[in-house]
């Protein structure tokens, strides 16, 4: 979804999500890899479910707004139905409880959303068109 809020924010004139309510614990790529590979370090974790993650929720609206922000446009977010998953596919609150990766591989998240969402941004400023070639020829 941030890529998609990122992309949306560099190239149209408005951010059309679904519902902007729901929160999501984002972990940047680097923790993610990170994780996995203490997970394969750690002996007698086979089998286990450990989920990696910051923790921390924030909003889907507020993840938009952040990044509008940092990237210093102003463009409006708007609501879209049809954007919305139906059913069990949309989670209202899937956050990560973090205690066995702390307990069981003695690991956590090292980059902030902040960092992260910093990080994406420069990396999609400069490889928008790598990313997603199609968007120029809308």
């Amino acid at each position: 979804m941030i890529p998609t809020i990122i992309t949306a924010a560099l190239t149209k004139n408005e951010i059309v999500l679904g519902s902007t309510a729901p929160t999501r614990d984002f972990l940047y790529v680097e923790d993610t890899v990170s994780g996995l590979m203490r997970c394969g370090a750690v002996e007698g974790v086979e089998g286990k479910t450990i989920n990696l993650g910051t923790g921390n929720e924030i909003s889907v609206g507020d993840v938009a707004t952040l990044i509008l922000e940092q990237l210093e446009i102003d463009k409006p977010i708007r609501f879209a139905d049809e954007r919305v998953r139906h059913g069990r596919s949309e989670g209202q609150r899937p956050g990560a409880d973090i205690a066995k990766a702390r307990a069981l591989l003695d690991w956590g998240a090292s980059v902030p959303l902040a960092e992260g969402r910093r990080r994406t941004i420069e990396w999609f400023k400069s490889s928008v068109v790598a990313y997603k070639p199609s968007i120029y020829n809308l």
